[in-house]
């Protein structure tokens, strides 16, 4: 009957990615090319590790096949979400994930996602297309009229976004952000800034597949509201995310199957029963289907994320 299961994520180097997420967080690793810290995930390479209790050293996609009850016995085969800090030292790809219908041609989910902005300082994003006309976008794709399709967004600590499987984005320089997604790692790279690799190649394109995936969806961003104490950032058919404000003390009941906590500011302390636990910034654990009620204790900020 574990009730928590608290986790170690796996570092991502990428081209864009640099050492920003060891300053902000504390996490030791050594390369400077660090972009993603896979944090709650069960993807088959970049599984989480439980690191307490009794199952202690196991990787969360093994839990999760073989310890259904944990997560309130759960009907989909795969662990549904996957949960992310991203540090861009650089700016990312143009890019576009697939919808559903897409996805499974790769047995995969969809990748719809958001983001959780956590740059103190603004930056940017490519947030959808400045046209609704998909025979337009196509045109201006093939004409490689970049300016003339992306619409780019700045962006600061608290702001949030709802990125559907389909829009045209790309994470910008500077931007540091806690992202929350289907568990798919299907991306189709549209545009690169005619950037090469280490190697000096030139890195690969998916044109038709990001034409096929593209659909002219348009979103704005939602700003957090600093006296809520909870407030539900997002809502769709595959997940939902709130945010937890914690000043003092706060009382709050499990509704989901289970629960994804991500600890995005200060310390405190996590209650269960009669079990305390310390919580920090940086943070990712899982409250499985064993508890019934928790308070958070502390002065704290955390994204709570749940499976649809």
């Amino acid at each position: 009957m574990e009730k928590v299961l608290f986790l170690k994520g796996q570092f991502v180097e990428k081209i864009w990615g640099g050492s920003r997420l060891k300053k902000e967080f504390s996490y030791d690793f050594n390369s400077e090319n660090i972009g993603e810290y896979w944090a709650i995930s069960a993807m088959k390479d970049f599984s989480s590790i439980v690191i307490n209790g009794a199952y202690k050293g196991e990787k969360l996609n093994d839990l999760y096949k073989n310890n259904k009850e944990l997560f309130g016995n759960e009907k989909k085969e795969k662990f549904p979400l996957l949960i992310k800090l991203i540090d861009a030292d650089d700016d990312l790809s143009i890019q576009v994930h697939p919808d559903e219908k897409m996805a499974k041609k790769e047995n995969s989910y969809g990748k719809s996602e958001c983001w959780y902005i956590l740059n103190e300082n603004e930056a940017s994003i490519i947030y959808g297309l400045k046209t609704d006309d998909k025979k337009i976008a196509l045109k201006l794709i093939n004409e490689r009229r970049w300016d003339d399709l992306l619409k780019e967004e700045n962006h600061i600590k608290g702001d949030f976004f709802r990125v559907d499987a389909g829009m045209v984005h790309a994470i910008k320089k500077g931007s540091l952000i806690l992202e929350i997604q289907q568990a798919s790692d299907i991306t189709y790279r549209l545009y690169d800034y005619d950037r090469k690799d280490k190697e000096g190649n030139l890195r690969d394109l998916h044109i038709d597949k990001s034409k096929e995936a593209i659909k002219c969806l348009n979103s704005k961003k939602i700003h957090e509201d600093l006296e809520k104490e909870v407030e539900i950032l997002l809502e769709n058919e595959y997940f939902k995310v709130k945010k937890i404000n914690v000043k003092d003390k706060i009382n709050l009941k499990r509704e989901d199957k289970y629960l994804l906590e991500s600890v995005v500011k200060g310390k405190g302390e996590l209650i269960i029963d009669d079990k305390t636990y310390p919580i920090k910034k940086g943070d990712f654990f899982i409250l499985t289907n064993y508890v019934n009620n928790y308070t958070f204790k502390g002065n704290l900020e955390i994204a709570e994320s749940s499976s649809k």
